[in-house]
């Protein structure tokens, strides 16, 4: 028998618990036996001094900038989405705070609802004939297959 030496690591709970797993399927007689089988198998797929990382640094740093710049342009885009849904609004409100500066909550919804006839009109222009169908004063939504529903 060769002589043998003392060697120990430390794994995680579940680490500890998937390789009893693993040595429980290759019906080894101990921990000791099963960790000795790996570290053997991986010296044997591989030499560890030279594995070479996937990626370096730099290319790390270069994805990272790249997927920064694609989150910023998502951003943007996510922006641009809301200000287009919120136009009215958001931008109606806007508009009047920055021609009357001051102006009171009051003031504000007095100008949201006298101005609410023509922003429900520009808005059902655009969306007729893609969305809406128009008869004898009558919107309704305009559905796949040409069947509509009516929704005023």
């Amino acid at each position: 028998m060769s002589e043998s030496r003392h060697a120990a690591t430390y794994p995680t709970e579940e680490q500890y618990e998937r390789w009893q797993s693993h040595a429980d399927e290759m019906d080894m007689r101990s921990m000791s036996e099963f960790v000795e089988a790996m570290v053997e198998a991986g010296l044997k797929k591989f030499d560890a001094r030279s594995v070479q990382p996937d990626e370096t640094n730099q290319e790390l740093r270069q994805q990272r900038n790249d997927l920064k710049t694609e989150l910023d342009a998502a951003r943007r885009r996510i922006q641009e989405l809301e200000d287009a849904a919120y136009h009215g609004e958001r931008q109606e409100i806007k508009d009047f705070i920055e021609t009357n500066p001051g102006a009171s909550y009051d003031e504000i919804i007095q100008h949201i609802i006298d101005t609410i006839p023509e922003r429900v009109t520009a808005h059902l222009d655009q969306m007729e004939g893609e969305y809406l169908l128009i008869e004898e004063d009558r919107y309704y939504a305009q559905e796949e297959g040409n069947s509509v529903m009516e929704v005023a």
